[in-house]
This record gives C-alpha cells, structure tokens and sequence, in this order.
C-alpha cells in the first residue's frame, strides 16, 4: 500500500512541475478567477473554444502543489473535448473526490486524475484538489449558457 501511495505523491510532484498547461491563452473565450480562502489557493482558468470543443485550456496562479497538479491534471484531460463531455467528467472527478462516486470502472474516464481519489479522506486537502476543476464548472456552465443564448437568440 505504501508503494502505492509513494507512486500517487510522485505523480502530484510531477504534475505539479508540469508547465505545459500553466500559462495564459492568447484571446480566450472565457477565463474564470477561483480562490481558496482557507488555504490562499488561487487560480485563473482560461478556455478556448473551437464551437464546442475545448480547443485549449490553461491555467495561472499559485497554490500548493496538489491544487497546482489537480489543475494540470484537468487541462491534460479535458483539452479537445466537447463541453457536454468535459461537464460530466468535472462532476465525476468532484463527485470522486467528495466520495460520492467509487465505480473504479467510471472513475478510469479520469486517467491522471483519479490518483487524487484518497484526498476525500483528507478534508482540509478536498478544497486545493477541486480548486480548478470546481472554476471551471462555473466557466463552462457559463459557455453553455452562452451557446444556448446564441442558439434560441
């Protein structure tokens, strides 16, 4: 169990120094501002969006290493997806993480990310580790809306 807690640590540390996805996008078309005020987490999102395809997603900010991997971890994973698509897998991750969903088989859909999955015994973490996926529920349930304002406009 050890060694598997060790390989969980070591790939935060690692996400954590990944860069790719922490950086600001050139004209996106949402960026969403989320803070942690228990811990001082801070973050801004950015999407843009090709129709309804996350065309790239990046983020800016400081926090503790696994609000910073968690954030790294989502971009990876939701990058070139549909809004619809990238929605549900933000829920199950959050659902994930608040306990509420344990299907390993659904839980797979998360790649990187499921190594967060034992935060939810760890409350005072469950707010860094949700930080960017929870900022960019918000921003995207706003593009939804945006789209579906265009459609019925």
């Amino acid at each position: 169990m050890m060694e598997l807690q060790q390989l969980y640590t070591d790939l935060i540390l690692e996400y954590n120094k990944d860069k790719t996805n922490k950086r600001k996008i050139d004209a996106p078309t949402i960026a969403e501002h989320g803070h942690n005020a228990s811990c001082g987490d801070d973050i801004t999102l950015e999407v843009k969006m090709d129709g309804d395809v996350i065309a790239d997603l990046a983020y800016t900010g400081s926090g503790c290493a696994i609000s910073q991997a968690s954030a790294a971890m989502m971009a990876e994973l939701l990058k070139g997806r549909t809004i619809d698509d990238a929605l549900r897998l933000v829920r199950l991750f959050l659902d994930m993480i608040r306990g509420k969903e344990t299907d390993e088989t659904k839980l797979e859909e998360l790649e990187a990310a499921v190594s967060l999955k034992d935060i939810s015994q760890l409350p005072v973490r469950v707010k860094c580790a949700v930080l960017g996926w929870h900022t960019l529920e918000i921003a995207l349930e706003k593009l939804e809306a945006m789209t579906q304002e265009k459609q019925n406009g």
